[in-house]
């Protein structure tokens, strides 16, 4: 995988050359985030916020068999039309949708992986995926976990989905050796609440303290990613208990209906969208543009060093 060529956007490709901040974006959430036109509006806002704090965004997506390291608008907008029809990437996907010559939408495991190839060190995201609830059964345990632990690039999201299995997804991260940096916090935000009961590794209110701990990380050759949680933004934030009520409902609702594997998740927030009359898809929407200030912040203090 690492002979194989990256096509970059103009942008991205002169930013890299000059050593400017670049900040890396997923495509999932354009393709299976939310319906068109809805979809590619936000992802363009995503990375107008990412250009308002100083960085270079570059969206990661396959287009046309190609990895890609930034797109151009007309290609957000065949990826936001395609929507569902784009098949989600993870890691075990990505050679055989470069083969089919098609689309593929990156989710946190790929992104990590292309903007890691892409010299791109820092990756603003929604939330990660993490162990399910019931994976003591089902062994439904994310690979954004795994790639966390292997890959050289710093994460900054809302925390997990509060759909999984938060305690046990803190307890796989602490096993694999991924640091988990709480910003601004001491507890462990859950995506769309700020509030989980559980801890972070490390509180941390410095960008530029955060961005030396990186680079003194890797420059000692001290492999794997970062996780940087960002609670959403208070004034959007929603209810613990308004979230697990609906969460609830949500997972009994998929076990009746036998949703498992890549399907589960999309239909839990989809019907977790029903049940809060629309506040999830807003206060996730916020809270990815909130992750996206500060990723571009931590690229530019970064790129500094």
């Amino acid at each position: 995988m690492k002979e194989i060529n990256i096509k970059y956007s103009q942008a991205v490709k002169e930013a890299l050359e000059k050593g400017l901040p670049v900040l890396a974006l997923e495509s999932t959430i354009i393709a299976h985030g939310m319906p068109y036109p809805e979809n590619v509006a936000t992802a363009i806002r995503v990375e107008e916020i990412a250009r308002e704090h100083g960085a270079v965004p570059a969206t990661i997506a396959i287009i046309g068999g190609q990895l890609c390291a930034g797109l151009e608008k007309k290609e957000i907008e065949r990826l936001g039309k395609a929507g569902y029809k784009v098949p989600k990437v993870s890691r075990r996907d990505i050679p055989f949708v470069m083969a089919s010559g098609g689309m593929g939408a990156t989710t946190v495991a790929s992104t990590m992986i292309i903007a890691a190839m892409a010299g791109i060190p820092v990756f603003a995201t929604g939330g990660i995926g993490g162990v399910h609830r019931g994976a003591e059964k089902t062994m439904d345990v994310s690979a954004d976990l795994e790639e966390l632990a292997r890959t050289n690039v710093a994460v900054v999201s809302a925390g997990a989905k509060s759909i999984l299995d938060l305690k046990l997804t803190l307890e796989y991260l602490e096993t694999k050796g991924v640091p988990v940096v709480g910003f601004g916090t001491d507890e462990f935000p859950a995506f769309y609440t700020r509030k989980s009961g559980l801890g972070v590794d490390y509180r941390i209110d410095d960008v530029a303290y955060l961005a030396k701990a990186l680079h003194l990380k890797w420059s000692a050759g001290i492999e794997g990613g970062v996780l940087v949680a960002n609670p959403i933004p208070e004034a959007v934030g929603m209810e613990f208990e308004q979230v697990e009520e609906a969460i609830q409902i949500a997972i009994q609702d998929a076990d009746r209906l036998d949703y498992e594997g890549k399907r589960l998740t999309p239909y839990l927030l989809g019907r977790i969208k029903e049940l809060t009359d629309g506040k999830s898809l807003e206060a996730n929407m916020q809270l990815v543009f909130n992750n996206v200030k500060l990723g571009a912040q931590l690229a530019v203090a970064y790129s500094k060093l």
